[in-house]
């Protein structure tokens, strides 16, 4: 047997099942939200700055446009956004926040760190932990986008 192909020795294993849990925790908060987990990283990426092109959008979340453009279409259904043509650019799609959208935000800050902080209150990790794995989660990230 190749021990290198052995579960417990894969870092895409641990990988896969820390994000799978942690979506499943978000996903309470974010049902009182009305919204997804991938909505609420596009709302996180226009609250940081509003107006924005789908493929600027798309870069940011490292996800392709096709996959972020019917995410975008629920969320305007849901009244969140609202898309337009680009002025200079008729074939660039300018999403932007509507008032439920902007809205959102402060009930996402009462909703969501103190969730996610208690959900992981019973873990030894501390700020600095997480500080420190997010940025060894980005070497990672940066490597294997290049």
């Amino acid at each position: 047997m190749h021990t290198e192909l052995q579960l417990d020795n894969q870092i895409c294993f641990r990988l896969y099942t820390a994000t799978r849990l942690v979506v499943q925790a978000y996903t309470p908060m974010l049902s009182e939200l009305g919204i997804t987990y991938p909505q609420y990283l596009v709302l996180m990426v226009l609250w940081e700055k509003d107006n924005q092109p789908v493929n600027d959008i798309a870069h940011r979340l490292l996800l392709e446009t096709n996959t972020v453009t019917p995410l975008l279409q629920r969320m305007e259904k849901l009244g969140i956004v609202n898309r337009k043509k680009g002025e200079t650019d008729k074939r660039q799609q300018i999403v932007s926040l509507t008032e439920k959208g902007k809205n959102m935000e402060d009930k996402a800050y009462e909703l969501v760190p103190p969730g996610m902080g208690k959900r992981l209150s019973a873990c030894p990790l501390k700020l600095d932990d997480y500080q420190r794995l997010a940025q060894e989660l980005d070497t990672i990230i940066d490597t294997l986008k290049k």
